[in-house]
């Protein structure tokens, strides 16, 4: 799979492409049904599939810090549409320019002048272009007019409720991890790198494993059961997501530590798959509170692995 950042950096495709686009935040299990659509007719016109987002995310750009949480970064977006054996990916920066583009303009150049796209498909709530200007039957009208086949999918529900990306950032407020995996088709996760902290935790002999998250807003807060993956393999753990109040922390940071485990681990990225949420992040009238709750988290976190995915013989 290939990811081109900007239209500059993406070759003329001079025989054309299937092409969606949008946020794609999460990549969900209606995202998924989307791409799945996108391969199919990709497949039967013999042609590349193309998945377009845009890098920031438009609320992002227009709303700055009081943009909704990214459920994941381009990275995290990247790996995950990725897995679903897509051929490339087309990433947007949005900026004053795309912003102020008309919804002709952007179709135009982008879809039909650059990508030649022969079959696009959309959310039947997409909206595009200037003032969100732009929606599904003027793409339409404008794919008749480049020999393109606009379609539009329906949303794709669980029970009575439409799966989205609010929906889940709304669920991961509210604690339900098991909720949340229903809707994505996976845990919910974190990716980063390893980072040195101030050690706090080392000298209580609870070392800690901190990732910056590089994030406006986390779509999540607090203490929880976590699976970490390392090089592959699969360790269990407990994790902090928030800002460390009790020692004046301002920052979001991910604290993860690990159950049995002492291995350096300095600068690997890991994925932390989120399984079940203990408590709300809290502030402590001193060190030594906040010390023996992390033993008390580390207990239960134990405790909850050990009821919930260990066999006894």
């Amino acid at each position: 799979m290939e990811l081109y950042r900007g239209l500059h950096n993406t070759p003329k495709m001079v025989d054309g492409c299937v092409a969606t686009i949008g946020n794609f935040d999460g990549v969900h299990l209606g995202h998924q049904k989307m791409i799945s659509a996108l391969k199919h007719n990709a497949d039967r016109l013999g042609l590349p599939a193309v998945v377009i987002v845009f890098e920031p995310q438009p609320l992002e750009y227009f709303l700055q810090k009081k943009a909704p949480a990214r459920l994941c970064r381009l990275r995290d977006k990247v790996y995950f549409l990725a897995s679903q054996k897509i051929d490339a990916i087309l990433s947007l920066p949005f900026n004053h320019h795309l912003a102020n583009l008309s919804p002709q303009d952007f179709v135009e150049t982008v879809l039909f002048q650059h990508l030649k796209v022969k079959h696009l498909i959309v959310g039947e709530d997409f909206q595009f272009g200037k003032n969100r200007q732009g929606n599904f039957p003027l793409l339409k009208r404008l794919g008749e007019e480049n020999n393109c086949v606009v379609d539009a999918l329906p949303t794709v529900s669980q029970g009575n409720e439409r799966i989205s990306s609010t929906r889940i950032r709304q669920v991961l407020e509210q604690g339900d991890l098991g909720c949340v995996e229903q809707l994505l088709g996976r845990p919910f996760s974190m990716f980063g790198r390893v980072a040195h902290g101030d050690k706090r935790a080392r000298q209580w002999g609870i070392p800690t494993a901190n990732i910056y998250l590089h994030r406006l807003v986390s779509p999540l807060q607090g203490v929880y059961c976590i699976n970490a993956v390392i090089d592959g393999e699969i360790h269990e753990g407990v994790a902090n997501v928030g800002t460390r109040p009790t020692v004046d922390g301002t920052k979001s940071l991910l604290e993860v530590h690990l159950l049995n485990f002492n291995r350096d681990i300095y600068a690997k990225n890991i994925e932390v798959r989120f399984m079940h949420k203990l408590r709300d992040e809290q502030r402590f009238d001193n060190v030594e509170a906040l010390k023996q709750q992390i033993l008390a988290d580390v207990a239960n976190c134990a405790a909850f692995f050990q009821s919930h995915f260990h066999c006894v013989e």
